[in-house]
């Protein structure tokens, strides 16, 4: 079950993000403009997450709002989900220089956070974008090209549905069949499917 009061979890959520903005346990902490914690809304079923904070990100402290950011807003568009209704976070908190993939041992000294995210917000379906996150949050998952598309089976009643991140849409805008962005567009279509599916659920009091 989600708690029960959504101001509660965001007083417990703002209180995660004030230790993430001041955290100093890896070293890119030194190298930060802002710390990037995550926004959306704290009782989503759905969570996105990415592998780290751009350099828009890291200039504005919000993640997936930068190029990348604007092409996950169009795909959610597409199929009528709201930003506003998703959780939307990275694994890492901080950007790695360049733009770079996180490292492993960043990535363990960010994980407590992205856990406890998770255990607050308590989504039912986590969307990985990209082969980094994929991999870190399921590491017996094949890789991105192999996995995207598929709902597994991750954590109790929590499904896992990896997706290409949409830095990679950027590198390869083609539209044609078999393209990455025609792939996304028929994954994000799963999300709303299951959205869709939940919502009946929801209304028949099934769950």
């Amino acid at each position: 079950m989600k708690p029960s009061s959504d101001a509660a979890v965001a007083v417990t959520l703002e209180s995660l993000r004030s230790r993430v903005l001041t955290c100093t346990a890896c070293p890119l902490s030194a190298s930060r403009t802002h710390g990037v914690f995550g926004e959306g809304d704290p009782g989503a079923r759905v969570m996105f997450i990415g592998e780290g904070p751009g350099e828009v990100e890291d200039s504005t402290g919000r993640p997936f709002v930068g190029p990348a950011g604007q092409k996950l807003d169009e795909v959610l568009t597409s199929v009528g989900i709201a930003r506003e209704s998703v959780y939307i976070g990275n694994i890492v908190k901080c950007r790695p220089p360049g733009n770079r993939v996180p490292s492993r041992g960043e990535m363990e000294a960010c994980t407590p956070y992205l856990e406890a995210q998770i255990a607050l917000i308590q989504p039912s379906l986590v969307v990985s974008l990209g082969n980094t996150a994929t991999q870190w949050l399921k590491p017996d998952a094949p890789g991105i090209t192999q996995s995207r598309g598929t709902f597994y089976s991750w954590r109790g009643d929590i499904l896992l549905f990896p997706m290409f991140h949409p830095s990679y849409l950027l590198r390869y805008p083609s539209r044609d069949k078999g393209s990455p962005k025609y792939l996304t567009w028929l994954d994000i279509q799963k999300v709303k499917a299951w959205l869709g599916e939940r919502e009946n659920r929801t209304s028949a009091g099934l769950s």
